[in-house]
């Protein structure tokens, strides 16, 4: 006699009936953040990774359910009961599912989206914007997250709240090129910067392709900009203070626009993925997964060109108004200046 499930019946009507069959691109955007195309793509990509057989006991997921719920738990600052009831799941199946696409995402993705590539087409798009022989823009923001068990006043930061950092370089076009996450909100940015493999690599001159210039009689290697937390070294440029000339104040201006890249994509990846919004209740060790496949979907949506809609700023900086950034006393002194 064949064994029945023993799972609690749900409805999936909602998910099999609805959004696979019924939603259009406009649908799809809106709640999974790309078109049905992209979705398919994705799930095609991971598939080797997510699927699962079936069991005497229950029915597995399908790659494409797994998806979707991460994806939407992802997109949304909804709770799991929330999620799984909308999916006919229980709540322990959606912090599975979130789980189980951020190691797929991270394992198989990482390397191939969050790269630099063509280095030449970089440096060419920050010249066009007023900085030349420069390889990138890069900053650090906090991810809120509830108050660990461990050492937990480490994970303070400068604004009171607990934290996870996410320290990333960007290109011009505002996608991701190196990232860096899980450090307390409470280490210094500079600090975090020199304990990464970027910085490592930059200092051995083996980051970028050695490319120089000649500005006036100095001899420039590609170099990346940052804000005054960060070291001044030969490959990073960041603001001059103090009491400025036309051609500093001009300096500062152009490095600042430039830089904006990186604030921009900060402001794209947490619009669109808006969990990283909320105090996140996932443990030390899955947080910075969770944060680094969201700087993955960042990229892909952007390589694919999928929509970023008006709306979802507005949403993001009414999440973000409760978890203000902090900012380090070099830049507060910059901005005092």
């Amino acid at each position: 006699m064949e064994r029945r499930f023993w799972a609690r019946e749900t409805s999936t009507d909602w998910w099999d009936r609805i959004v696979l069959q019924v939603w259009d691109d406009s649908q799809w955007l809106r709640n999974f953040r790309m078109r049905k195309g992209t979705f398919m793509e994705l799930c095609d990509l991971l598939s080797p990774a997510l699927k699962r057989q079936n069991t005497k006991m229950r029915a597995a997921l399908t790659v494409e359910k797994r998806m979707a719920i991460a994806l939407w738990k992802l997109a949304t600052p909804d709770s799991y009961r929330s999620v799984g009831n909308q999916f006919g799941v229980g709540k322990s199946t959606v912090g599975a599912a979130v789980m189980q696409v951020a190691k797929a995402i991270t394992q198989v993705l990482l390397r191939k989206l969050v790269t630099l590539g063509n280095v030449q087409a970089i440096v060419d798009g920050f010249a066009a914007m007023g900085f030349p022989n420069c390889g990138g823009a890069i900053d650090r923001t906090h991810i809120p997250i509830l108050a660990p068990e461990h050492q937990a006043t480490e994970y303070i930061n400068r604004k009171g709240y607990f934290s996870m950092v996410l320290q990333a370089l960007v290109d011009h076009k505002g996608c991701f090129t190196n990232i860096n996450a899980g450090w307390a909100g409470r280490v210094h940015d500079a600090r975090v910067f020199r304990n990464t493999t970027l910085f490592k690599g930059l200092q051995q001159g083996t980051y970028f392709l050695d490319q120089k210039i000649i500005v006036g009689d100095v001899e420039m290697p590609i170099v990346i900009l940052g804000d005054p937390a960060y070291p001044l070294m030969p490959w990073l440029m960041k603001p001059y203070t103090g009491s400025l000339d036309r051609s500093q104040e001009l300096f500062n201006y152009r490095l600042s626009k430039c830089r904006m890249v990186v604030e921009c994509a900060f402001g794209r990846l947490k619009g669109r993925w808006r969990s990283l919004l909320t105090r996140s209740d996932l443990s030390q060790r899955n947080l910075p997964i969770v944060i680094s496949a969201c700087c993955v979907l960042h990229n892909l949506c952007e390589s694919k060109g999928e929509t970023f809609m008006a709306g979802w700023e507005a949403e993001a900086n009414r999440l973000a108004a409760d978890y203000a950034q902090p900012d380090t006393r070099a830049i507060r002194r910059a901005h005092q200046e």
